[in-house]
């Protein structure tokens, strides 16, 4: 566990593939997606939030601060990365590291965090993101709470694409294995959450290694 580190899952999507609603919200093997990624994400990291936008009620259950995006029209997930470097600079200033993942993400890895800070040790780069069968996945990455304003002048400006945000900066790249199950599967539509429910014995025996 990362005791610098705050964790965020990205639940503030549109889902307008899966109908509209809360993706994180569908059910995957019998409980909310959401539950997935938070059982795997919370052992690594010293506390999470959720960034979802409209009413906060419907994750009371969870217990989690619900932090929606400090800008209008649904900017993206650079727009929930910002809520929450803004949230962990004014509740955790003890948190100088931010981890993103999507709620709609169940099986992310056990080992996510801890390669992401490795990385980012190993090649000087501010910023590291995950990927996997050789495709990025900008979304799930590590975020450095001082560059909060610089993300705020980019959102501001318009700037809407992670990668192209990132690459501004640098960014290391971690690669996981995609078989026998991507550890970065998004369920974005009906039929990728049967596709989930097929997975999900694949992973009886933990999460997916390096």
């Amino acid at each position: 566990m990362r005791a610098d580190t705050l964790g965020v899952i990205l639940a503030g999507g549109l889902a307008r593939r899966m109908g509209g609603g809360d993706k994180p919200l569908r059910v995957l093997g019998g409980k909310p997606m959401l539950d997935h990624a938070l059982g795997r994400l919370a052992p690594q990291v010293a506390g999470v939030i959720v960034n979802a936008n409209g009413d906060p009620a419907r994750f009371a259950g969870y217990g989690l601060p619900v932090v929606p995006d400090g800008l209008p029209d649904h900017p993206g997930p650079l727009a929930g990365i910002l809520a929450a470097l803004d949230w962990a600079a004014e509740h955790r200033p003890d948190l100088p590291w931010v981890v993103s993942v999507p709620g709609d993400s169940p099986f992310i890895p056990a080992d996510l965090v801890a390669r992401l800070h490795a990385a980012r040790d190993e090649t000087g780069q501010p910023l590291a993101c995950a990927r996997s069968g050789g495709q990025t996945h900008p979304p799930v990455g590590l975020w450095p709470v001082a560059l909060r304003s610089d993300l705020r002048a980019a959102l501001t400006g318009g700037e809407r694409k992670i990668d192209r945000w990132t690459a501004r900066h640098g960014c290391a790249h971690v690669d996981w294995p995609d078989r026998p199950v991507d550890p970065f599967f998004n369920a974005n539509a009906p039929e990728d959450l049967a596709a989930a429910e097929a997975l999900l014995p694949l992973l009886q025996a933990g999460p997916a290694a390096p």
